[in-house]
């Protein structure tokens, strides 16, 4: 089969193994798939030289199964942690913080930039039939956006920022909302503004906003400087939520942190079915709107190049058509 291969930083395009499919899991056919800003930042050292087959964002149609033919056919896409599930952080509900994680596209497990994926059964996540393949690439990242709201319970009283209108901010900004606190995003790019506006949503320019005028505050920029942009604009004993990860080292000084009481909270993967029920509702985000380019797998270098360019949004990889 074909797939995008990542090492030393460079991407190509390769004939690798057909996948075999354990018991227990599933082999997929993949659809479509998204580029994200964890996966180029494989390419800059993320997890320290990465090398192998990324992405783990896509929506694919369940090729084989061997012990759960009610999913063969179905149209799937699929949680990124493969967890043990014998290690005491699985046996306490933490099962994507298990000791031996795989985590697809990104740790141990070839990602969904090929043909076709395993995954566990376990990690399936049926598409209703009203999301779109476009919309579906988007589960993951938009369950991420709602961990949030779990994180942080908040009210039409919690003034919140998201900084950063990349992908990844958008969509934070989007889930703040509709959880109903008052959001403000700060961000680079003016076009993005009516999208947001539409949503209630309000908007600054980088480096914009009171300081310490916020009670939850999101950084969402993916870049180093984002902490310090972030920490100017939450209130003492608010709350900063980290959601970037970059491979570059970050500078941070935690004076302010520990002068205003302030709660840091990491915040990293999400509840599909409940991204999966947003996406099928009828205030369904215009996740469509964030898509600025779509390219056939044996383009993948350039699809690449293309998603690295500052400013840009979702890159979509088909493995289905011919470039």
């Amino acid at each position: 089969m074909q797939a995008a291969w990542l090492e030393n930083g460079q991407v190509s395009v390769l004939d690798l193994p057909f996948p075999e499919v354990a018991p227990g899991w599933a082999l997929v056919r993949v659809t479509l798939a998204g580029l994200c800003g964890t996966d180029l930042e494989l390419a800059r050292g993320y997890k320290g030289g990465f090398a192998g087959v990324p992405g783990h964002e896509f929506v694919g149609v369940v090729a084989a199964v061997p012990t759960a033919p009610g999913w063969l056919g179905r149209r799937v896409t699929g949680t990124i942690t493969i967890a043990c599930g014998a290690c005491d952080l699985c046996r306490a509900g933490l099962p994507g913080h298990c000791r031996e994680r795989r985590v697809l596209g990104l740790l141990g497990h070839p990602g969904a930039l090929a043909e076709y994926v395993t995954l566990p059964v376990a990690n399936l996540h049926a598409v209703p039939e009203n999301v779109s393949d476009v919309a579906a690439v988007f589960t993951e990242p938009l369950a991420a956006a709602l961990r949030i709201t779990e994180h942080v319970p908040m009210t039409s009283q919690t003034r919140a920022a998201v900084v950063g209108d990349g992908k990844l901010g958008l969509l934070a900004a989007w889930a703040l909302a509709r959880a109903g606190a008052a959001v403000t995003l700060v961000g680079r790019h003016p076009e993005r503004v009516a999208w947001c506006m539409a949503m209630g949503i309000g908007c600054l320019p980088a480096g914009g906003g009171e300081p310490r005028a916020f009670d939850l505050v999101v950084e969402a920029t993916g870049t180093p400087d984002g902490w310090q942009a972030a920490l100017r604009l939450t209130r003492p004993r608010g709350t900063l939520v980290l959601k970037s990860t970059t491979a570059a080292p970050v500078e941070l000084n935690l004076a302010p942190v520990v002068v205003d009481e302030i709660t840091v909270v990491g915040s990293r993967c999400g509840p599909f079915p409940a991204a999966l029920a947003w996406l099928a509702a009828a205030d369904a985000p215009p996740v469509a709107r964030l898509v600025a380019a779509e390219y056939p797998l044996e383009r993948a270098p350039e699809a690449w190049d293309h998603a690295a360019r500052p400013g840009t949004l979702k890159v979509l990889i088909n493995p289905s058509v011919a470039g």
